[in-house]
């Protein structure tokens, strides 16, 4: 399918599976493009799980926030407020310097403006797409962990499963968000941008 043939979509699992199948690709496509762990430095390592940390914490639970805020349906209001108090339970660990936080800060200014236009239809695929990438790059990310001498897996164990049922879920709640928009559906390039955004912060997380 074509993006111009459902460039007018209407809220119904066919329409939503192309989202689905292009979110699938995008991740495909990223963690080919990832060098090999053993190929690293192990100061290249600790710039990896650094600069995912300074992404992720202080930001993942404000995207999803903003989410939730933006969002009209009662089904995906439930089902995001299950992903915050997840997430909100968790303990993440890393300790990013000011030179890795600064390596990410252009491409997370980017993800910031994309999330500030509120918008539940166009913020749920980037999500959905931020939760499967998480769970396919939780191995990574223990690969890179173990070979800088830390035995500590419970994070990418946990992640490597639950992030698996929230992105089913956040799938589900882009559903039920499409059923009560109000209006025209955006065409599926708008409903995207936030995916291509995120992945090119994805990106400089990884290569620096």
């Amino acid at each position: 399918m074509t993006t111009e043939s459902f460039d007018l979509m209407t809220p119904n699992l066919t329409h939503t599976t192309p989202i689905r199948e292009h979110i699938d690709r995008a991740t495909d496509d990223l963690l080919a493009s990832f060098p090999r762990p053993e190929q690293l430095s192990d100061d290249e390592r600790r710039g990896i799980i650094a600069r995912y940390t300074a992404v992720l914490e202080g930001n993942f639970i404000y995207w999803m926030t903003a989410a939730y805020l933006c969002v009209g349906s009662e089904e995906a209001h439930s089902i995001i407020q299950d992903n915050l108090l997840e997430e909100v339970r968790d303990n993440h660990h890393a300790v990013p310097t000011d030179s890795d936080a600064l390596a990410v800060y252009r491409n997370l200014e980017n993800v910031r403006l994309f999330v500030a236009g509120l918008s539940g239809v166009r913020i749920l695929p980037m999500m959905a797409f931020f939760e499967g990438f998480i769970t396919r790059f939780m191995p990574y990310l223990a690969d890179l962990a173990k070979r800088r001498g830390s035995a500590e897996q419970e994070y990418t164990d946990v992640h490597g499963v639950c992030d698996v049922v929230h992105t089913q879920e956040l799938f589900r709640a882009l559903q039920a968000e499409m059923a009560v928009f109000s209006g025209p559906l955006p065409p599926v390039k708008s409903l995207l941008e936030g995916v291509e955004v995120l992945r090119t912060l994805i990106r400089t997380v990884v290569t620096g």
